[in-house]
């Protein structure tokens, strides 16, 4: 089918879409990050990153309200955090589909729309043309992600690409202001990763969505960022890419030598970023991230 786009989110220029202020996280009693200042204005792709255990996702969790700050706030599309739901996608870390799995990829785009309700609908004109509604508009998130050729076949069988862009359709059904997204590009092969990251980049520019994508490897998305955010050593940097994303800044970070390269078409490419253990992770439980 022709795609039908959504409107464009609403941006409402100085007002930010996340704001921390001396924002700290505790795990188990442990402080994962402290003294936390963070502002993300509306409509910007910003990315997260960061060593192994450095509390990327604990950022991400503090968003949607299921990790509460120990100390200092942060506010969200306006509200509290866990207040605005229904206008925030999220598409936790990467899963793995059984390639046994019958339910087809639309089904599991669906439940973006859907998955809250239980039961059977009462009959009723007006229930009608919203059941309608919603699967026109799962249509038309599948045509905007290019999925309309396999949406109908099992989530198992289709390649780990195509389960990311369907996993990105879900997170989109509701016309989301802010998309959160936890590794999307991880475990995926090079050309994955260059197709997923451009089709996130476009969604976030041509909708005005904003987007924070925590990322292992910035490369494939460094060229579309409008800010990065580290998280490392108990806090976080974050700024411009041009303004992080260099050597001398993300050797302090990782505590070891990193350099950042720039091509001659000028994009930046980061060469040997390890994983190191982040600030706190010896002082940590489970490992978060």
């Amino acid at each position: 089918m022709a795609e039908q786009a959504p409107a464009p989110t609403p941006v409402i220029p100085g007002e930010p879409a996340v704001r921390f202020v001396g924002a700290t996280a505790r795990l188990g009693g442990r402080t994962i990050w402290s003294n936390v200042d963070l502002r993300i204005d509306e409509g910007r792709f910003v990315a997260v990153l960061g060593p192994n255990g450095a509390g990327k996702s604990t950022l991400i969790k503090a968003i949607l309200g299921t990790v509460p700050l120990a100390e200092g706030s942060v506010t969200v599309l306006g509200g509290p955090p866990g207040s605005t739901g229904k206008e925030i996608g999220y598409l936790p870390q990467r899963r793995n589909f059984d390639p046994s799995l019958r339910i087809r990829g639309i089904d599991v785009v669906r439940l973006g729309s859907d998955g809250d309700r239980w039961g059977l609908p009462l009959p009723g004109a007006s229930l009608f043309a919203g059941r309608r509604a919603r699967r026109q508009r799962v249509d038309e998130v599948i045509d905007l992600v290019g999925a309309t050729s396999y949406a109908h076949r099992p989530i198992g069988e289709v390649s780990g690409g195509e389960q990311q862009r369907l996993l990105i359709a879900q997170a989109l059904v509701r016309r989301p202001r802010l998309l959160l997204l936890d590794e999307p590009l991880d475990s995926l092969d090079l050309p994955s990763q260059a197709s997923v990251a451009g089709l996130i980049a476009d969604i976030s520019k041509r909708y005005g969505i904003t987007v924070l994508i925590v990322a292992h490897d910035v490369n494939p998305i460094v060229s579309s960022l409008d800010g990065v955010v580290y998280v490392a050593h108990g806090g976080t940097v974050s700024g411009a890419p041009e303004e992080v994303i260099n050597s001398a800044t993300l050797s302090e970070l990782y505590g070891t030598a990193i350099e950042v390269l720039r091509t001659s078409d000028g994009r930046l490419v980061v060469v040997g970023h390890p994983e190191a253990p982040a600030h706190h992770a010896d002082r940590h439980s489970g490992r978060p991230r």
